[in-house]
């Protein structure tokens, strides 16, 4: 019989296996999960264990040998290059409000003067007037590293009124609070809304916040997800990852409401 997958690792939610180590999930943890439970229906007796904990976990913990796979929300960055790799699906981030919210799109100005205090109500915004509670990723999220990237923000110069760790977080507190805004992947903001989670994606300087803007490329704040290993993988590893980059599951990309990769 097949041993367990060992060590697999992915920094966002987690779904406790038999034996093997993490994967820490970000984004498309839910998803992972789901590539994990279709694995294991055709690999008998191999095991797969999806953990939560950021990107930047997931690459510790591939590096400090804690985990055989990590998860990794954006393109490696040069000083990654002592890993591989394994592009699973695109996605892009957008910003989030309540589905009361009467705003339906942001510019970039906006977004900046909000997150460092030089705007602080909806009424400035052309919305209705109310303080704007606004929501920021935890140290250690790649959606923390793509947001502040595309706005030119120093983290140190943003002032929030929450700090979240995952996806989810951000998604239950928006849709908490009519006065709250957020920023948070594309794919599971369009699958909770689609659930009737109350959330409206923004649309960012004109450009709507949606997969389709992303496939067209005219969406501008997007990135690769990916699963990376360091070194030489063993046979049940190769197994997963090609799995996880197959047309086997490119049904559970869609329905996460990601763009998948080019499948094999």
């Amino acid at each position: 019989m097949p041993s367990p997958v060992p060590h697999c690792c992915w920094p966002a939610a987690r779904r406790s296996a038999s034996r093997p180590s993490p994967f820490p999930a970000p984004a498309p943890a839910p998803l992972m999960a789901e590539i994990g439970k279709r694995f294991e229906a055709r690999h008998p007796g191999m095991r797969v264990d999806v953990q939560s904990g950021g990107t930047s976990r997931g690459i510790q913990d591939v590096r400090g040998g804690l985990a055989s796979i990590g998860m990794v929300s954006r393109a490696l960055n040069p000083d990654e290059r002592d890993l591989s790799p394994f592009l699973i699906a695109n996605d892009g981030i957008t910003m989030i409000v309540h589905a009361d919210n009467p705003l339906d799109g942001i510019s970039s100005a906006q977004v900046v003067g909000l997150y460092t205090g030089r705007l602080g109500d909806w009424g400035e915004l052309g919305g209705q007037p109310g303080r704007v509670v606004k929501v920021h990723k935890a140290e250690g999220r790649s959606t923390l590293e793509l947001f502040l990237k595309h706005f030119g923000l120093d983290n140190a110069a943003v002032q929030p009124d929450l700090v979240i760790g995952d996806n989810q977080q951000g998604i239950k507190s928006v849709a908490g609070n009519p006065l709250t805004i957020g920023y948070v992947s594309i794919g599971s903001a369009e699958y909770e809304a689609r659930q009737g989670v109350p959330i409206k994606l923004l649309a960012l300087d004109g450009q709507a916040a949606s997969t389709e803007a992303l496939l067209s490329g005219s969406y501008p704040l997007s990135r690769e997800l990916n699963l990376v290993v360091r070194g030489e993988p063993d046979a049940n590893i190769r197994a997963l990852l090609a799995f996880a980059q197959s047309s086997e599951v490119a049904d559970l990309v869609a329905q996460h409401a990601f763009i998948p990769a080019p499948r094999r």
